[in-house]
């Protein structure tokens, strides 16, 4: 991850979920109530929370009601829990605003009509909000969007209208209609104020800020389309969805802008000498991300849910442009480990362990019959993803050494979070890229000449009581020891996303084994509600060292003789793309920083010009 990337994903911290509709509407009531309280003077407490429900809390409740079909029937995508959110979120704002408003004139000589200008003022603003979310959300047209975008700022006029005689000045209908449609004697003595300058004011504003959204969306929108052929909004639209009800209509918009790649599919196995699979490793040369579920976020626990041994899916070398596009890619995936793994021919040949070391780079590698397991790790310097083309450098290199088929794992287990500017990158023709390839080289070397032996393998696992929260996912700790010629080597794997720098080294040095590595398997699960969330951070490291301790003794106690085989397949499957991640990054990030700025000027130049529309009319 670059450090452009890890400003995109430092966007999880957004993440959330929109409550159900129906607690939204009441705490909606709520502060309606709270509001009428402070905002109305009649004798009684509750009359005033009564006409703060009615005045503040209906229109908010009409529009968590009719937004969804109102949009839905002009072929938008909003649910009641997301337009009742919003709606909720615009009433926010109308009392906040209206609550300040109250504040200055409190302490100023200004009288009652500037905070019924103020309340115009956040009912076009909220007009202006509600149409920006319901133009991304829906995608529908910008006047098709008008329609359900004003229905909570319709419905405050239309109540005011009533309720205020403005009605009587236009002489409207006969004595029924003035009946019911002219309530003033109803109504809180601070509506008199209102007159019909108000809404054709109410209108104009509106009008207004309806153009400054269009424009200020068209401006975004323009380098999204040149660069990567989608719309902003459709991003927007996915991001919005997967915060606040967990939809995958960000995948749809990773679809769009994703590329075809060929990718291996790596599969280890080990059985019993009856036949049944005791354990298998399974490498697809793809990045689990990029957050969440969304994409191969989830595939560690996809893959051990398919396999019939222990399960051990670690990372691959590759980076975010190799993240999936869509789940269903996973599929794929999944489909092509199993054509490898029907195809694997077993040996009960294999090789002691043996380490390697080129600069920064460390390769643990063994062999089993004329293939290699070989896992890199840069601790304790820091390291996050390696580049796809480094990893296919250095498996080619090892092959070219005398090794037939190779499963390259980046152990990523050492980094400093999201900090300094490459974030531990591994990218092609860095020095540190060739140190790896070097040491993949030396390791192959290695194996063609040391002590080989019948292998004897025995695993366990704990899904640990520690959550996705605590940067621990489902797939808890996973530990193999394989004994091959008098040699005890543990292999480690986390179901976590990198981590702390040091916690590696400790655990390598209290495993008792000769040989010791430690691996995550880059799950973005964790990643939900923190772009850096790495194994350590929240779990305490002592724990973390005692349950792995334990899982190697009782995987050294379930040792016995296996027979072990490796295959690869290639996979066709939909990937972010070649510079696809940075420059959806940069997008992301230029919107971010420029975004609020553009914004602010935008809504002063309109306010400014709403200003002398006041003074004017």
């Amino acid at each position: 991850m670059t450090a452009t990337q890890s400003d995109l994903a430092s966007l999880s911290r957004y993440i959330f979920r929109a409550p159900q509709w129906y607690a939204s509407i009441a705490f909606a009531l709520l502060i309606a109530a709270i509001a009428g309280v402070g905002a109305f003077d009649s004798q009684y407490i509750l009359q005033d929370a009564w006409e703060g429900i009615f005045f503040i809390g209906v229109p908010t409740v009409i529009a968590s009601v009719f937004t969804t079909p109102v949009d839905r029937r002009l072929s938008g995508q909003l649910t009641y829990n997301r337009s009742s959110l919003l709606a909720l979120t615009c009433e926010i704002i109308v009392v906040a605003v209206l609550s300040i408003a109250g504040i200055i004139a409190a302490l100023t000589k200004l009288d009652q009509q500037f905070v019924f200008d103020v309340l115009l003022f956040s009912l076009a603003s909220v007009f202006a909000f509600r149409l920006l979310i319901v133009m991304a959300v829906s995608r529908t047209s910008f006047l098709v969007s008008l329609i359900p975008a004003g229905i909570q700022t319709g419905t405050a006029a239309v109540l005011f209208f009533i309720y205020s005689e403005t009605i009587r000045v236009f002489e409207v209908g006969g004595p029924l209609v003035q009946k019911f449609l002219a309530r003033g004697d109803k109504a809180p003595a601070a509506l008199g104020i209102i007159t019909p300058r108000d809404f054709i004011v109410l209108g104009i504003i509106s009008g207004m800020y309806a153009l400054a959204v269009y424009g200020f969306l068209v401006v975004i929108d323009r380098p999204w389309r040149r660069s990567l052929g989608v719309s902003a909004l459709d991003f927007l639209r996915g991001f919005i969805g997967h915060i606040a009800e967990g939809t995958r209509e960000l995948e749809d918009f990773f679809e769009q802008m994703g590329q075809q790649a060929v990718v291996p599919v790596t599969v280890l196995s080990f059985r019993r000498e009856g036949g049944s699979e005791k354990a298998r490793f399974v490498l697809p040369m793809i990045h689990p991300g990029p957050m969440g579920e969304i994409g191969g976020g989830n595939l560690p626990r996809r893959v051990a849910a398919q396999s019939e041994g222990l399960a051990f899916p670690p990372h691959a070398t590759a980076g975010h442009d190799f993240n999936l596009v869509t789940e269903r890619e996973v599929d794929t995936l999944l489909e092509t480990a199993q054509e490898a793994y029907e195809r694997i021919e077993y040996s009960d040949d294999a090789s002691r362990s043996v380490r390697t070391q080129e600069g920064d780079a460390k390769l643990l590698g063994q062999a089993f019959g004329d293939d290699a397991l070989l896992v890199a790790t840069y601790s304790p310097e820091y390291a996050d993803d390696v580049e796809y083309a480094v990893g296919l450098a250095a498996a080619a290199e090892a092959r070219s050494s005398g090794l037939d088929d190779v499963m390259l794992v980046d152990a990523h287990n050492c980094n400093n979070g999201l900090q300094g500017e490459d974030i531990g990158h591994i990218y092609p023709g860095s020095e540190r890229s060739f140190h790896m390839i070097q040491a993949a080289k030396g390791t192959a070397k290695e194996l063609g000449v040391t002590k080989r032996g019948h292998p004897k393998l025995g695993v366990a696992w704990d899904k640990t009581e520690w959550l996705p929260a605590d940067g621990i996912g489902p797939l808890g700790v996973r530990v193999a020891v394989l004994d091959v010629a008098d040699q005890r080597t543990a292999y480690v794997l986390v179901d976590g996303n990198n981590m702390e720098p040091g916690l590696r080294d400790r655990i390598v040095e209290t495993v008792e084994a000769d040989e010791v590595e430690v691996m995550t398997t880059d799950t973005h699960i964790v990643n939900m509600v923190e772009s850096s969330n790495q194994v350590g951070g929240a779990v305490d490291h002592d724990e973390l060292i005692s349950l792995i301790t334990r899982l190697v003794d009782d995987a050294t106690a379930d040792l016995e003789p296996v027979e072990a085989g490796m295959e690869s397949e290639y996979a066709e499957v939909t990937v972010f793309g070649n510079d696809r991640t940075e420059t959806l990054a940069s997008h992301a990030n230029a919107v971010i920083a420029m975004g609020a700025a553009l914004a602010g000027a935008v809504i002063l130049a309109v306010t400014a010009i709403a200003v002398l529309v006041f003074f004017l009319a």
